[in-house]
């Protein structure tokens, strides 16, 4: 009876049931190494720093796969107008009558929240660079073109998308970046300690 049920146990162990597991095992411990890497921006920032500018010397190297740049160049634009967005267009929200970014200083205090948040923002643009890295050993995606055209198609088309974003910031009176801003944690900073001593 024991080696039978043995016997069974070890038919229910398939070569997919192992992959699968295994698969688990490795996702489970990237997610771990992500959410422990989420607090640690500017070593985040100078690692992907640090990916982008190897991508750069080996298509500079090489000399080809212009077009898995120009590729990269647009996902790389999509994803900075993202980041600069807010979550909630005012545009949708002036159609719904809903309530909108402050404008004046007597309005609400509203944090900006954006469409695509800082963590995600860099775990894209690291991703796409070790994706496009990775073509660049393969012959079969250097596509022979004439990169002046692309770069200058890409630059114009930058130029007038960052001018629409722009318009749009200028329009709905908000700033993407938090540099500079107080923060009301209802914390006093330790110039704002030192100032109230001097004064008293």
């Amino acid at each position: 009876m024991e080696t039978a049920g043995s016997g069974v146990e070890n038919l229910s162990v398939t070569p997919a049931v192992i992959v699968s597991r295994w698969s688990f095992v490795v996702s489970q411990r990237y997610q771990h190494i992500l959410d422990k890497s989420t607090p640690h921006f500017l070593g985040r920032w100078i690692g992907f720093c640090a990916i982008a500018t190897l991508y750069v010397l080996r298509v500079y190297f090489v000399k080809g796969f212009y077009i898995v740049s120009y590729g990269l160049g647009i996902y790389i634009l999509n994803l900075v107008i993202a980041f600069l967005s807010p979550k909630v267009d005012p545009e949708i929200q002036e159609l719904t009558d809903s309530p909108t970014l402050p404008t004046r200083g007597s309005d609400e205090f509203r944090p900006f929240v954006r469409r695509l948040p800082e963590f995600k923002f860099w775990y894209s643009l690291t991703k796409a660079f070790c994706i496009a890295l990775v073509m660049t050993f393969f012959s079969v995606f250097d596509v022979p073109v004439f990169w002046p055209i692309l770069l200058f198609y890409w630059f114009v088309l930058f130029t007038l998308t960052m001018r629409r974003q722009i318009q749009h910031m200028i329009r709905y009176k908000y700033v993407p970046f938090s540099f500079g801003k107080k923060r009301f944690d209802g914390k006093r900073s330790a110039a704002d300690e030192s100032s109230a001593l001097l004064r008293d």
